[in-house]
């Protein structure tokens, strides 16, 4: 019986595919750093301070535009509210998205808004310990400059101010602002449109009590965070490049195995719902994203990429299990329940906490489960969670790759006594195995630095004339890493149609003991690892 191709491709081969795909890697380093621009860009906005004439604004239907030939009417502070006896209620915070003379568009993929207020210092009007803001917000859109506003959502939300006033509260200081946290206002899955109209409205009610502790509220300042045009091109082409590339590779995977005349085992199965999970992960649905206004987009994004790191996590536990050549159960997948199991539970977990947030965003888009303490605490304890059991699932796959050298290297005390041709295909085996194990523990340490370096870095590197675009890198770096990784490990233990023995002089044919020899650690042997070890110790005493 045949091994597995990584078991009898030459090393020049080897080395030839190993090149080849370290140089694909390289370039897809440098499409994002390159090619393609930063990942997203942010927009700052000032609220323009609109006068709202209804004297019940509950009933007012009308949306405020800050600027333009049907502009609102402005103040532009409290202070000439007050002169002019216009109450808080009919102050309207106006905020178009995008700027003048520019336009949204559906390329964006999302919009990310969010909040911060200009609060002053009073001593008369200071901010209480556990102060809410109270946000009556409403959303509109428009295609065209000159159109009617079309309300796409609207919702009154409460906002927690966590602000520090960092110097002396005394009526020196007073006018000085506090240092507020930013907060989340709006997250939308889709920028179908070209205009959108935020108008804002903190209500005031004495007998509610609301809005009451707050402060002296300025201004309102927003930032919008949307995904770059250029990026979403280059993202769209290398998905649409490396689905049929996946696709290609599974298929003739698989059918390599079905040709075989035993029927697969759990490793050949596991590889090959990898490839699946890979590839649905890759299909370039967000095409239809441009031309439909598919606001689930981002939700649909995070699944597919949960399905696939499960995948992957299960797969390195299974893995290094079947290589444990002392562990006396194996090919079944119920003996890596205990492993698998809380993988399957801690993504079904966040799958939860996902939809506990973006899941409710697809109704109303300004919701946010930081906005209260309990969801905070319930979203931080998630993080926590879900941070201590990836540090404790590393530590787990280290040590099982630990057990797995240190298997195969007690099984190379047998290797002197073979003959030198036979011992040099072992040590080959041995060394073609580590490297791929080492290889996997790189791809998942790369995939975190880069993560660390995202987010420390200031998102571009200069290189002479050249701008590298760090973020973009990253993004496109990893996602080409795993396709690539996916890919070798269908190439490389797809069943070979080569035999070993044929490559042998007749003096070291291994058909000499009756059996057709291979590696402890491949994929493609069915015997238990008793029956290997007596074949092993055979051939050595010949």
């Amino acid at each position: 019986m045949a091994g597995a191709i990584i078991e009898n491709m030459s090393t020049k081969k080897l080395v030839i595919v190993g090149v080849i795909l370290l140089l694909f890697q390289a370039f897809s380093f440098m499409v994002g750093g390159l090619i393609a621009p930063s990942p997203t860009t942010a927009i700052h906005y000032m609220a323009t301070k609109c006068v709202d004439n209804v004297k019940s604004h509950y009933m007012s239907k009308k949306w405020f535009m800050p600027w333009g030939p049907n502009h609102c009417d402005k103040v532009r502070d409290f202070d000439e509210a007050t002169a002019k006896k216009i109450e808080a209620n009919n102050i309207v915070f106006a905020v178009h998205i995008p700027m003048p003379n520019k336009e949204m568009s559906p390329w964006f993929q999302f919009m990310l808004v969010i909040l911060q207020f200009d609060i002053a210092f009073k001593m008369y009007n200071q901010i209480e310990d556990g102060a809410v803001v109270t946000v009556d917000v409403g959303l509109a859109y428009r295609d065209d400059s000159l159109g009617e506003w079309t309300e796409m959502a609207h919702s009154i939300e409460q906002r927690k101010l966590s602000c520090n006033f960092t110097t002396p509260k005394t009526i020196d200081n007073e006018g000085r602002y506090y240092e507020c946290d930013l907060m989340p206002l709006m997250e939308l899955g889709c920028v179908f449109h070209k205009y959108y109209l935020l108008n804002i409205r903190l209500p005031v009610s004495d007998h509610k009590k609301v809005n009451r502790g707050i402060g002296e509220i300025k201004d309102i300042r927003l930032v919008g965070i949307h995904q770059n045009g250029g990026f979403t091109k280059v993202w769209f082409a290398m998905k649409t490049f490396l689905t049929p590339s996946i696709l290609i590779i599974m298929i003739w995977y698989w059918r390599r195995i079905t040709m075989m005349s035993r029927p697969p085992v759990l490793l050949e199965k596991v590889i090959f719902a990898l490839g699946i999970s890979m590839t649905f992960i890759n299909i370039p649905v967000e095409w239809f994203s441009v031309g439909f206004e598919w606001t689930w987009m981002l939700l649909f994004g995070d699944i597919r990429q949960g399905i696939f790191y499960a995948m992957l996590l299960s797969f390195w536990i299974i893995f290094c299990g079947e290589h444990l050549m002392d562990q006396m159960e194996r090919n079944r997948f119920s003996v890596y329940w205990k492993q698998v199991g809380p993988i399957v539970f801690g993504s079904f977990c966040l799958f939860i906490f996902d939809m506990c947030e973006r899941g409710v965003q697809l109704t109303n888009p300004f919701y946010s489960i930081w906005a209260s303490d309990v969801g905070t605490e319930l979203a931080m304890a998630f993080i926590i969670v879900a941070g201590i059991c990836a540090c404790l699932y590393f530590l787990f796959l280290c040590f099982m790759v630990f057990q797995v050298f240190r298997n195969i290297s007690g099984k190379r005390t047998s290797l002197p006594a073979m003959t030198k041709a036979r011992r040099l295909h072992y040590e080959g085996l041995i060394f073609r195995f580590k490297f791929l194990m080492l290889v996997t523990l790189a791809c998942a340490a790369m995939t975190v630095i880069f993560f660390i370096i995202s987010q420390v870095n200031e998102g571009h590197w200069h290189w002479g004339d050249y701008t590298v675009q760090v973020n973009s890198a990253f993004f496109t770096g990893i996602y080409g890493m795993w396709n690539l990784y996916v890919f070798a490990l269908m190439f490389l233990y797809a069943p070979s149609h080569k035999r070993y023995g044929d490559e042998q002089s007749s003096g070291d044919q291994v058909g000499n003991s009756g059996e057709d020899i291979q590696l402890t650690t491949t994929i493609t042997h069915v015997d238990g690892p008793t029956e290997v070890y007596k074949m092993m110790r055979k051939e050595a005493q010949e």
